[in-house]
């Protein structure tokens, strides 16, 4: 997208919103003007949607933030790495594909603007146009989707043209069913290729068992900040831990940045180059304990006080040099079945699940994982993620047995005009001349 707000706005996609979150979901931005340049989706030409990116930035933020909570009430000590972006488009494809309560659950938990037709896979299109326009000087943004489904099952040609308009997904064959542990390494070669060999093994063939289709998304980001730390500024601070343990931690320390409040949240913008990428760096009020989350609406509200380019309106940012930031090497891999099933999409999860918009051989998601990285250095962020969501597959439709010729049997060639036999045989041996 060309316009400074909205790609701006599409940043709320790329990053989870951990400790260092990754904003610019700018829901306050004023309308993208529509776009009638040609873009490519594998390789045939189409006209830019007319559609606005935003609300699928803030229902993507509200994803990520109620998963994030969920993770953190269940292991509250721990660090954690999402991708709201990843998990939304693989789940997101996996939605395209769901029919009736199945697909209401799991619109409900996607926080969905549309949900169904054109306005939904226009406005798909757009966000993944929008995540796709990224790139830029000291920024590499690398998003890719992928249907992989076994040989032997059924795909309807509406789910893949469907995946392929909202996504840019292809497709690919893969021994699902017979051979799991070829078509894990089929599908970790290329989840290691799209994240830049940040995530070299995302399934166990062990995962596959049943699975008839897995549905991946890869996300890869390398972004300098516009205004890089000086290494000879950091140095070791303490660190309060969850569980009240002091640490010491390496932390970068600089400025000037712009900052805010509200809500008794403090929130620092980190510009990356170019201006389109920003981390915000929220701090939660004081003495807060527990999983402290700001709503969706505070985190909206700070994004666009902060996303003013520093603007002072009285009630706006001011401008602080003494941002001291820790440096972290983050990386999570988790199984969300349980998380998701406890937000409402269990549905999805369970025998009566409809997923025939995929396949009518398509029963029901048999997994959802995640694995993401995240570092935060003096130069820059560099992240990866990657979604795969298996669904499992009903049992094909059995055919007459196989005739197995494993005795002694005859064979004629006949001409089939005349009934003139050519030539007889008896095999009582086959391994005999």
């Amino acid at each position: 997208m060309r316009m400074k707000n909205e790609l701006r706005a599409a940043a709320g996609l790329v990053l989870a919103l951990t400790a260092a979150v990754l904003a610019g979901c700018g829901t306050t931005a004023p309308p993208a003007t529509p776009s009638a340049a040609p873009v490519i989706a594998r390789g045939v030409a189409m006209r830019e949607p007319l559609a606005d990116p935003r609300p699928y930035g803030t229902a993507d933020t509200a994803l990520g933030l109620s998963v994030l909570d969920a993770w953190c009430q269940a292991d509250p000590r721990a660090n954690l790495v999402l991708s709201p972006s990843s998990l939304a488009s693989g789940l997101g494809m996996a939605y395209l594909g769901a029919r009736g309560a199945t697909a209401q659950a799991m619109a409900d938990v996607l926080h969905l603007p549309a949900t169904s037709g054109p306005a939904l896979e226009a406005g798909l299109q757009a966000r993944s146009a929008a995540l796709r326009g990224l790139d830029g000087p000291g920024v590499t943004v690398d998003a890719s989707d992928q249907v992989w489904a076994d040989p032997s099952l059924i795909t309807l040609r509406s789910y893949l043209s469907a995946v392929a308009t909202s996504y840019d997904a292809g497709v690919a064959h893969v021994p699902l069913l017979s051979r799991p542990d070829q078509a894990a390494q089929e599908i970790n070669q290329t989840i290691a290729t799209a994240t830049h060999g940040q995530i070299p093994q995302l399934l166990t063939p062990d995962s596959l068992q049943g699975i008839g289709w897995v549905l991946t998304d890869a996300l890869y980001l390398k972004a300098a900040w516009a205004t890089p730390f000086q290494a000879s500024q950091t140095s070791p601070k303490p660190f309060t831990t969850a569980s009240g343990r002091q640490v010491n931690a390496p932390f970068m320390n600089g400025g000037p940045y712009a900052a805010t409040s509200a809500a008794g949240w403090t929130a620092v913008w980190l510009p990356y180059r170019g201006g389109h990428l920003a981390m915000m760096a929220l701090l939660p009020p004081s003495g807060t304990g527990g999983c402290a989350m700001p709503t969706g609406a505070q985190l909206a509200a700070l994004t666009t006080t902060l996303a003013a380019d520093g603007t002072d309106h009285g009630s706006g940012p001011v401008l602080t040099r003494d941002v001291a930031l820790p440096k972290v090497s983050l990386q999570n891999k988790v199984d969300l079945n349980g998380l998701l099933t406890g937000l409402g999409m269990g549905a999805a999860f369970t025998g009566a699940a409809d997923f025939t918009g995929l396949s009518p051989q398509a029963r029901r998601l048999g997994f959802v994982e995640q694995a993401a990285t995240l570092r935060v250095g003096e130069q820059g962020t560099v992240a990866s993620a990657a979604t795969a969501v298996g669904v499992s597959a009903s049992a094909a439709k059995a055919g007459p047995p196989p005739v197995t010729f494993d005795r002694p049997y005859l064979m004629v060639v006949t001409d089939t005009a005349t009934g003139e036999p050519l030539f007889m045989a008896r095999v009582t041996d086959p391994s005999q001349p």
